[in-house]
C-alpha cells in the first residue's frame, strides 16, 4: 500500500465520523420536540386543565349557594323585644336547618293570627331598605325587624296574636312561631306593624 493510499483511508474514515456526530445531534434535537419525556424525566401538568377543573368545582359551590332556601328547611323564631322612643321593636330569625347552604333575599311575609288560625288584620307593611342576598350555611341565620308602636302611646285598636305567621321570601308554606309579647295594633283594616328587609345575623 502506498503512501498515497494510506492517506486517502484516513480522510474518510474522519469524514465517517463527523458525519456520524452530526446524525446524533439532531436526532437528539428531533427527539426534544415529540413532547415524549425521556425516562426518569417528570413532566409538567398542564396548567389549562388544572383552572378547568378548579373553575368547575368553584362553579359547583356557587350553585349549591345560591339556591333559594325553602320552608322546610328553615326554622322560625321571635328574640325579644327591644323597646325605645315608644317603639317595641322584634327580631324575626329564619335559622337554616337543612345540611346544605341556601340563601334569603328580600321581605319575610308576616301575619298574626288567633287561636283558630283567623287572620288579625293586614300583612305588616314593609319597611323601605336595600334588599341583599344572604347566604346560609347550614346553622346560620337571618333576621328581619318587626316593629309597631307601643299601643299606650300611639292610641291603636289592638288585638292579642296567637302566633305570627312567617313566610320565607318566594315562599307560600308559612312557619307557625307562638306570640308571647300582648296585644299589637293589628285590629281593624288599618296595619300600623312594619317588617324590614332580611340581614345576616339573628338581631341588631
Amino acid at each position: 500500500m502506498n503512501a498515497f493510499h494510506t492517506i486517502g483511508v484516513r480522510a474518510f474514515v474522519r469524514r465517517a465520523a463527523v458525519l456520524t456526530g452530526t446524525l446524533t445531534v439532531l436526532g437528539a434535537v428531533a427527539s426534544c420536540g415529540t413532547g415524549t419525556a425521556a425516562p426518569g424525566v417528570t413532566t409538567a401538568p398542564d396548567a389549562g386543565a388544572a383552572s378547568a377543573s378548579v373553575v368547575t368545582a368553584s362553579a359547583r359551590t356557587a350553585d349549591r349557594a345560591t339556591a333559594r332556601c325553602h320552608t322546610s328547611e328553615l326554622r322560625a323564631r321571635v328574640g325579644g323585644v327591644d323597646p325605645g322612643a315608644g317603639q317595641r321593636n322584634f327580631p324575626v330569625v329564619l335559622t337554616n336547618v337543612s345540611s346544605h347552604a341556601c340563601t334569603l333575599y328580600g321581605h319575610p311575609g308576616a301575619a298574626f293570627v288567633d287561636a283558630s288560625g283567623r287572620q288579625l288584620g293586614p300583612d305588616p307593611k314593609r319597611s323601605p331598605g336595600d334588599a341583599v342576598r344572604v347566604a346560609l350555611e347550614p346553622g346560620e341565620s337571618a333576621w328581619a325587624g318587626l316593629r309597631y308602636s307601643a299601643p299606650g302611646i300611639s292610641g291603636a285598636r289592638t288585638a292579642t296574636p296567637a302566633a305570627l305567621l312567617v313566610t320565607p321570601p318566594d315562599e307560600r308554606d308559612s312557619l307557625k312561631v307562638p306570640w308571647t309579647a300582648g296585644a299589637v295594633p293589628v285590629a281593624g283594616d288599618f296595619s300600623a306593624v312594619f317588617v324590614t328587609v332580611l340581614s345576616e345575623g339573628t338581631g341588631p
